[in-house]
């Protein structure tokens, strides 16, 4: 298994992409490569200031970097010898089994729909974020920004990416999906989300339990909730800005200590085929490793395969 990593991306590049792959290869040495995607002059410089050896690791020049705040449609169509650029091809190819990167995410994702493109049947991949729960679980919420305008046929397939990445990534015997609104009873909520509850309620595919209000996002109640990016996207953040918030003054445990991101790494595009990761763009070393190893046990999962089966059973057999 080799496992590409952009190099160049995130604000704390290239010293916090190295050194975090310097530790994913303390622990997947033993079955696969790492794969360092860059600058090689910089890379071997950096390798040499950490004392580390370049054998450890594949290196494959690249010569250009998108940048954060470039338009990430026009950089990634401009800028055909970047890091990112390069991994995508990388991938397409079969040299590396997943890419992730912790720059920027809009390139990321006009990668993944351009190079290695959807799967079959899904027409709005899309990531997840993971909220820790009080009783030491975990919550799958997606979409968190791919897509801030959805219709209720793409909340369903949020159902099937969420459902097959709880099972087979997080192993979660019988997942159980629910749907964000403004109340428990079906009939709440816009046109999208009422639109939605009967597509999700009648499949058979995944075990929905209904609506999930905003204060349950955190509980015991659903192991998957699917919402539009919009209203994710801004959960997400507020979730982020309280744990900073609490972390300035002071006030930590064991349960406020997961909503690190560092605990997480990256997250899955989920719907493309292949494994393409996308971590936070103030990734320390730390939230670099966890993204190359969730890389490996997306890899691992096979999601691609399992997401096109279930699209197919889906719209062919219910």
């Amino acid at each position: 298994m080799r496992i590409g990593l952009d190099v160049m991306g995130g604000d704390r590049a290239p010293d916090a992409t190295i050194r975090g792959a310097i530790l994913a290869h303390k622990t997947i040495k033993q079955y696969g490569e790492i794969v360092l995607i860059g600058d090689e002059q910089i890379i071997r410089d950096k390798l040499e200031e950490f004392e580390v050896s370049p054998d450890d690791f594949v290196i494959v020049h690249a010569e250009q970097t998108i940048h954060m705040g470039e338009n990430p449609t026009k950089a990634y169509k401009l800028k055909t010898k970047s890091s990112i650029n390069v991994g995508f091809q990388l991938l397409k190819e079969g040299e590396i089994q997943a890419f992730s990167s912790a720059g920027n995410s809009g390139a990321m994702l006009v990668g993944s729909m351009y190079s290695v493109k959807p799967v079959k049947g899904i027409t709005r991949p899309a990531t997840a974020a993971i909220f820790p729960r009080q009783d030491g679980g975990n919550n799958i919420i997606l979409d968190v920004g791919t897509n801030v305008d959805v219709k209720p046929e793409h909340l369903f397939q949020f159902a099937i990416l969420g459902n097959l990445y709880a099972h087979y990534v997080f192993h979660i015997e019988r997942p159980r999906v629910g749907l964000l609104n403004i109340g428990e009873e079906k009939e709440k909520g816009n046109f999208v989300t009422k639109s939605a509850y009967p597509l999700l309620e009648n499949s058979k595919t995944f075990n929905f339990v209904g609506n999930v209000e905003g204060r349950e996002l955190l509980r015991d109640h659903a192991d998957v909730i699917v919402c539009d990016g919009f209203t994710g996207n801004v959960v997400l953040k507020q979730t982020e800005a309280f744990f900073r918030i609490l972390t300035k003054r002071g006030l930590s445990d064991d349960y406020l200590s997961r909503f690190n991101y560092e605990n997480y790494g990256g997250t899955p595009v989920l719907g493309v085929n292949a494994a393409v990761m996308l971590g936070h763009g103030i990734s320390n070393d730390v939230a670099i490793k966890n993204m190359i190893l969730h890389a490996c046990e997306v890899h691992k999962a096979d999601l691609p395969s399992r997401i096109e089966n279930s699209i197919l059973k889906n719209f062919h057999n219910e």
